[in-house]
């Protein structure tokens, strides 16, 4: 075992090369830029979102955890996932919201300061998605909370859910 430690120590390793199909372009490039510029007229440099799971698969959850990666890196924009909505800026829903779950989501919406932004991320917060009509749930996000922005997919990638960011922040500076 000494001798394996050693030759990691002194011997160097190849670095991994970085995937050919992840290269952006220059106008996604310019994107990136135009969203910090957006966050920083609205919230003043930082957009605080407090995640709230009402009832999901937790597939939705995976997805804005890997936003938080290095390949995605959304703390670079500025924006970061907290820990309690009252340092949050905005509310990011996902699930169907489950009976269980519409008082607490009532709760925590109304700890959100104001102005408070509502996204409702994924199919089932959209519209129940394949829990829609049960009685175990309340068919999305909307019919207990206001919604400012619907993230469509099942679940949707970081992609989209950062590009659904950015068309809410471009909705709030027009």
């Amino acid at each position: 075992m000494i001798k394996e430690i050693l030759k990691n120590i002194t011997g160097r390793k190849s670095a991994q090369s970085f995937p050919e199909n992840f290269r952006i372009s220059p106008e996604e490039a310019a994107q990136v830029l135009d969203l910090q510029k957006r966050i920083g007229k609205i919230f003043g440099r930082s957009l605080r979102i407090r995640q709230v799971d009402a009832g999901s698969c937790n597939a939705c959850e995976w997805e804005c955890t890997a936003l938080t990666s290095p390949v995605y890196d959304i703390q670079r924009f500025g924006i970061d996932f907290v820990a309690s909505p009252r340092h949050a800026d905005a509310l990011l829903v996902s699930g169907p919201v489950s009976r269980q779950m519409e008082l607490p989501l009532r709760k925590t919406y109304l700890a959100t300061p104001e102005p408070r932004l509502i996204i409702a991320c994924g199919d089932c917060a959209a519209d129940g998605g394949i829990y829609r009509g049960s009685y175990a749930v309340a068919d999305g996000v909307a019919q207990v909370i206001p919604v400012d922005c619907l993230i469509p997919g099942c679940p949707p990638s970081p992609r989209t859910i950062i590009a659904g960011l950015m068309q809410l922040l471009e909705r709030l500076i027009h």
